[in-house]
């Protein structure tokens, strides 16, 4: 008997927190996974899992196995792949992005790639948190702003750009704001961000918005800046195609931030994986062009076509 045995069915049924489940995951009878974690648990003499005819979920001890199990799990697939023929990535491919650029961008970009990898399966979090990826056993995060955190390494695959822009509603009434001092007198409608960031002649300037709205969605922001609630900054895509139509105005212009750059970061020891190395590398072809689709980053967008 391996001391591994039973193993991989006690997490099989840690994550989908049933033996039935479980055992379709591992593609085996259920009495088999029930059978094997019993084993197990006597083998390690301690109760893993607490079971009731209609739940189970894991003992304090459990826990504790799951989270180091999980660990070498994943370590013992790394290897794997690391010598897989051909280089090929396979394996669980788990990302997490925000939200916005996640359906818009990121998904659709790691879809095609695991239908060009048929070997590969992939888990995609679309969330405005900051996830430890280290911790919850991500590979890869799509991510803007600074990157602090010494156990990732950052690749840079796109860039986005920050507009200010206000509903032609809203400046008829309120004005329009000439230089970035001047926002505090104005409605300003905040997102995720709680800082606007702007330059000029190789200064920067920041303005921390206030107003009577506030939401996490670049979605709702911009819904209530077209229906004249106050000012906005957002990235280009969500700003751009109503720009387009007119329904919006950009401010500010002599004080555009620099491009934001948009990363993939990923832990550091995960970095020679096929999957990670091939999506990193699919990303930087297929991100920034497909951004750049929904209007240009050059020029004064004033004169979209």
């Amino acid at each position: 008997m391996s001391s591994w045995d039973g193993i991989d069915e006690f997490l099989s049924v840690a994550r989908t927190g049933s033996f039935t489940r479980g055992a379709r995951t591992l593609g085996v009878s259920t009495t088999h996974v029930s059978r094997s974690i019993m084993a197990l648990e006597q083998r390690i003499a301690a109760q893993l899992l607490h079971r009731t005819t209609r739940t189970v979920r894991l003992t304090d001890t459990g826990r504790i196995f799951f989270e180091r199990c999980e660990r070498i799990a994943q370590e013992r697939d790394e290897a794997i792949g690391l010598i897989s023929e051909r280089n090929e990535p396979q394996g669980e491919l788990r990302v997490t992005c925000s939200t916005a650029m996640g359906e818009l961008f990121v998904a659709p970009i790691i879809r095609r790639f695991a239908m060009q990898h048929p070997k590969l399966t992939v888990s995609i979090l679309l969330s405005n948190q900051v996830i430890d990826l280290a911790a919850e056993g991500f590979d890869l995060a799509v991510r803007t702003g600074p990157i602090t955190d010494p156990r990732l390494i950052a690749t840079r695959v796109a860039s986005r750009r920050l507009y200010t822009c206000a509903a032609p509603s809203y400046l008829a009434s309120a004005g329009r704001p000439k230089l970035v001092e001047s926002l505090a007198a104005h409605e300003c409608i905040a997102g995720t961000s709680t800082t606007w960031h702007y330059q000029r002649d190789g200064h920067t300037a920041i303005h921390r918005p206030k107003g009577r709205f506030r939401c996490n969605s670049g979605h709702a922001v911009i819904e209530a800046c077209l229906a004249g609630l106050g000012i906005c900054q957002l990235p280009d895509f969500y700003i751009l195609p109503h720009l387009k139509q007119g329904t919006v105005e950009l401010l500010l212009e002599d004080f555009q931030p620099e491009d934001e750059p948009i990363w993939a970061v990923y832990p550091q020891r995960r970095h020679l994986l096929p999957k990670v190395q091939q999506v990193v590398e699919c990303l930087q072809q297929e991100l920034g062009r497909t951004i750049d689709q929904i209007g240009p980053k050059s020029g004064s967008p004033n004169h979209l076509d």
